[in-house]
């Protein structure tokens, strides 16, 4: 693999990247940390310059939260993967998702060589910057983990010197579930595992991702 692109590339600060960061800054984070009572376990291992973050996902506040753990000078590079048909279902969720969320929307179907999801994702990484993405493909009702989809062993597989950091997100789907709209006080935690880079065949990759993040899951 060629080295990354972004490499001494300066970024220009954009009105999008001024927008997220008042967002988080005055709303997302004090959100979290006081009405959802979030805790962060590992917190040090988020150090990375670049990463591919991978995580169960059971709600809507999945993203916000991992994203709110991030120092506000990071938010501009971190992508979380989002389903297109979702996340750009019309225009003002569309522009709400990537202005104050910076998401990566890829299509689940109708796919082409020119959105293909694997070319989307690769083509971040290779700007130098990072993913997080939930490989269950869509959130899980109540606490009980999906299996992994192959996607994210594709990527790695491209990618395979970006470092993969697992996490486990608890009570997120209790405070806000699926299929529901306004969240209740619960208090809920993320716990971080190490980066690690895997190696392997698709198959293995997608076993050792899962085993990290259902590890996490058991620490209690």
């Amino acid at each position: 693999m060629g080295q990354l692109k972004s490499e001494n590339v300066k970024h220009r600060v954009t009105l999008r990247d001024i927008a997220q960061s008042l967002f988080f800054a005055l709303a997302a984070k004090p959100f979290m940390r006081l009405f959802i009572g979030l805790r962060v376990r590992g917190r040090e291992h988020i150090d990375s310059d670049q990463f591919i973050l991978v995580a169960n996902h059971s709600s809507h506040l999945d993203t916000v939260s991992l994203l709110s753990m991030f120092p506000i000078t990071r938010l501009r590079k971190i992508r979380p993967v989002a389903a297109a048909d979702y996340f750009e279902r019309n225009a003002f969720v569309s522009v709400l998702s990537k202005t104050m969320f910076n998401i990566l929307p890829i299509a689940r179907r109708g796919i082409t060589s020119e959105n293909n999801p694997l070319r989307s994702m690769q083509s971040a990484l290779e700007r130098g910057e990072s993913l997080i993405i939930f490989p269950e493909g869509t959130r899980a009702v109540g606490e009980e983990m999906g299996p992994f989809r192959s996607g994210v062993a594709h990527l790695i597989e491209k990618m395979p010197d970006v470092p993969v950091i697992p996490a486990y997100l608890v009570n997120m789907g209790r405070s806000l579930p699926k299929g529901e709209l306004i969240p209740v006080p619960f208090f809920c935690e993320i716990r971080l595992g190490p980066p690690r880079l895997i190696r392997g065949s698709r198959q293995e990759i997608v076993k050792s991702l899962e085993a990290a993040v259902r590890e996490l899951k058991e620490i209690g």
